[in-house]
């Protein structure tokens, strides 16, 4: 194995399966703090920026980078919910699982997704364009039920606005109007 670059403290870049470069993008911004000590979580978030998600040698990498144990790292990866292990689709699509949102309906939108997106196992499709999950509450219960695209709250979704949900998000208008503000 060829040995690309050697950080401070020993670590070999080539000592991990991901992209090197983007593995040097992150030691240069946390060589690039102040003080490293206290900042996990913007590094965390700063490695997931890069890399679209926080596999295994990202954090291990972070974790010798720090000099704190790796069970740290993925133990504050794994308490966030806004981390993910998992490579996520192009367009992310979030439903709200909170009580208002299930009561109105928000798991048969959910179902309905999978079924449109081909989403079989895991949450991302096979041609990594979508990435469909849950989340606890967005805090928009007014519009239940509620479903994130990319940031973008669509309230009062129901099953057959579905289709033309995708479709905006095909189209690249994933903010349709008459879903945002039903």
């Amino acid at each position: 194995m060829v040995l690309c670059k050697l950080l401070g403290m020993g670590i070999f870049m080539s000592e991990y399966k991901v992209d090197t470069e983007k593995l040097h993008r992150l030691g240069d911004y946390i060589d690039g703090l102040e003080r490293s000590e206290g900042e996990l979580i913007n590094i965390l978030r700063e490695a997931q920026e890069i890399f679209g998600y926080l596999p295994q040698d990202v954090q291990l990498f972070i974790a010798r980078k720090l000099g704190i144990p790796a069970a740290k790292v993925f133990g504050v990866a794994t308490f966030y919910s806004f981390f993910t292990m998992e490579p996520r689709g192009k367009n992310v699509i979030s439903v709200c699982m909170g009580t208002a949102c299930f009561v109105k309906g928000s798991d048969l939108v959910l179902d309905e997704l999978r079924s449109r997106l081909k989403i079989v196992n895991g949450n991302t499709s096979e041609d990594g364009m979508y990435t469909v999950d849950t989340v606890r509450c967005i805090g928009a219960c007014g519009l239940a039920p509620v479903v994130l695209v990319n940031d973008k709250v669509h309230g009062r979704v129901q099953v057959d606005d579905v289709d033309a949900l995708i479709k905006g998000i095909s189209d690249g208008i994933a903010s349709k109007p008459e879903l945002v503000s039903k």
